[in-house]
């Protein structure tokens, strides 16, 4: 274990509850001991990773957190333990989406969560996340396409797309590429 802080994300019930702990937006919430499989504060390095803990978005809320104290890493997935986190702010659904995206450009070689569809991939849940040389998205009135292409040669990231399928520009059940054709 190490003291540092460290910039991630978690979810919640809407009533900002977590296992049974009700955090506080007006301070830094405090446990005694970080341990991600058994104990502590848990958010996630990748936005991402967060849907996994807490698929259903419609009814939980995310944050972008403060993680310090003592902090535990596993092998998982980018989860974090820790024995203090302050809330920093709420993100819509959309903006979780766009911090995802940060996080892939800023980390093209990490491995990608299981929710990233290689090259073709159709909404889910009200989302879909779709990465490759040539990615194409489609999903259904209200869902957002976040569509990553990336370089020929290497897995940095070139161009972005963050689509959400309204049903004038963006039309439901059409692919889009991330140049949004």
């Amino acid at each position: 274990m190490e003291r540092k802080r460290v910039r991630a994300f978690k979810g919640f019930r809407k009533d900002l509850t977590c296992l049974g702990f009700q955090f506080r937006e007006d301070k830094i919430n405090r446990t005694e001991e970080a341990n991600c499989v058994k104990n502590g504060f848990h958010c996630a390095e990748n936005p991402l990773d967060c849907f996994h803990y807490y698929s259903d978005w419609r009814n939980s809320v995310y944050y972008e957190v403060d993680a310090g104290g003592d902090l535990d890493e596993d092998a998982v997935d980018s989860k974090i333990s820790c024995t203090e986190m302050r809330l920093i702010r709420r993100l819509s659904l959309e903006q979780m989406l766009f911090e995802a995206a940060v996080y892939m450009v800023e980390h093209p070689k990490r491995q990608w969560n299981y929710g990233v569809k290689k090259e073709t991939g159709t909404a889910c849940n009200g989302y879909g996340v779709v990465r490759g040389k040539n990615p194409r998205a489609a999903g259904e009135k209200g869902d957002f396409l976040l569509i990553l292409k990336e370089e020929q040669n290497s897995p940095e990231i070139e161009e972005i797309a963050l689509i959400n399928i309204d049903g004038k520009r963006w039309h439901p059940h059409k692919f889009y590429d991330a140049y949004g054709k």
